[in-house]
């Protein structure tokens, strides 16, 4: 393996088709695509800080190194990439790339990131950013920090571990998502998906877990969670109370208190739905914007 070391590398395709390399404590500067069909690569303690550094790329592992904010969309239609102990400042990071390994990773700028990607394995990874994961799928993540909207739209399988998620519009469209022994908070969770479970987890939501196509909830906590459910197929067990339960379509509803049961018989037919609530304060057949 060809060593590279403490080098400072500027101008475009700097090391276009690099191929069975070491890179270590190696600057990238100014200049495009640096490491650009390359494959093979051991990176370590190496700073990238221009434009997309590892396009078409194969087999890559890198540690202890960072991507600078205008190594933007830096990691594009690339193979077999494994990632630790990095900061990555730039956006639009990860687009069209399949087996993804990200271990103690920070993305403080992660707008856009992990777009149409598969095979995805993330460990101990924090970012901030809106529309993080959208159109992804076969996802394992553990020890996961989101802070952004409209996360994971559109993916499919996708298993979450002890995360904290702060994202509003989060799993809209998706399919086959678990998420367990973890906090949610974001207004309309879950739109328009199918396949949603949660395990163990609190979830603080506005109009959340609603137009989902089989919802299971088990061992659940809401709070400051109202109209929930609405138009929703759902298996659900809450621990504690709900705020607002609303049009649910249609399965079993269980929770030790109720604040409002809204069914609309216009809307939902009733009996689809089984409601098991040690308290259910008020009722009503109509939302309080209709009355």
């Amino acid at each position: 393996m060809r060593e590279v070391n403490q080098q400072f590398l500027t101008g475009e395709r700097a090391m276009f088709q690099a191929s069975d390399c070491h890179i270590s404590y190696c600057t990238f500067a100014d200049g495009e695509s640096p490491l650009k069909e390359s494959g093979n690569l051991e990176i370590d303690n190496t700073l990238f800080k221009w434009k997309y550094p590892l396009w078409y790329c194969k087999n890559v592992t890198m540690k202890d190194s960072t991507l600078f904010d205008m190594a933007r969309a830096g990691i594009w239609y690339t193979e077999n990439i494994s990632i630790a102990d990095t900061i990555i400042e730039a956006p639009k990071t990860f687009r069209r790339t399949k087996g993804i390994r990200l271990r103690n990773v920070d993305m403080p700028n992660a707008a856009e990131t992990l777009w149409n990607c598969r095979d995805i394995e993330m460990k101990r990874v924090m970012a901030k950013g809106d529309y993080f994961a959208m159109n992804s799928s076969n996802i394992v993540a553990e020890n996961f920090d989101l802070v952004g909207n409209y996360s994971f739209d559109g993916c499919s399988n996708v298993e979450i571990h002890n995360s904290r998620l702060l994202s509003k519009d989060a799993f809209w469209n998706a399919e086959n998502v678990t998420v367990y022994d973890s906090f949610i908070s974001g207004e309309y969770l879950g739109w328009n998906s199918r396949n949603i479970t949660l395990i163990n987890c609190t979830i603080e939501s506005l109009q959340g877990m609603c137009y989902i196509d089989n919802l299971v909830m088990k061992n659940c906590r809401l709070m400051n969670t109202n109209l929930a459910f609405e138009y929703s197929q759902a298996d659900v067990e809450i621990i504690g109370s709900v705020d607002s339960v609303f049009n649910p379509k249609g399965g079993i509803i269980r929770a030790d208190r109720i604040g409002e049961l809204i069914l609309d018989g216009r809307k939902v037919k009733i009996d689809q739905t089984q409601i098991v609530a040690g308290e259910i304060v008020k009722k009503s057949d109509r939302a309080s914007w209709e009355d």
